[in-house]
């Protein structure tokens, strides 16, 4: 089944280390936060939480990211990987399914994403797209 979803995301933690080798280089680990504003609910029922974790090796704002999502239902969860690429101010990558739980128990899919700034601090546009087989 092909599915979509928009939802915002919300920075609640974020730590940067400069790495020092060239200027503006450093790796981040953040913490974000979700809610859906494009979504319609599925076999597990209504939205619950989202909260992702990710790691960004950037330059100048610019550079490879990966990390981890865990998004909860009425009645189950999902676990997904996801990597991706900053350039020019959005983030596009591609995520996938490694887990699920209760009625998301056989949940298999993948996909892609992008990331954008929604135009207030620490807050983030995020849209998916992908196939799912339950």
């Amino acid at each position: 089944m092909h599915r979509k979803a928009t939802f915002k995301i919300f920075v609640t933690r974020r730590e940067m280390l400069y790495v020092g080798d060239t200027p503006d280089h450093s790796l981040m680990l953040t913490e974000m936060e979700g809610e859906p504003v494009n979504y319609t609910p599925g076999e597990a029922g209504k939205f619950v939480s989202r909260r992702s974790v990710g790691f960004h090796d950037r330059t100048k704002g610019e550079g490879p990211m990966q990390g981890y999502a865990v998004t909860h239902y009425e009645q189950g969860a999902v676990f997904s990987r996801f990597e991706g690429m900053r350039k020019e101010g959005v983030t596009t990558g591609t995520w996938k399914v490694y887990q699920g739980i209760g009625k998301l128990a056989n949940l298999q899919g993948s996909g892609t994403f992008e990331v954008k700034a929604s135009g207030k601090p620490n807050e983030f546009i995020l849209d998916m797209q992908g196939e799912y087989i339950l």
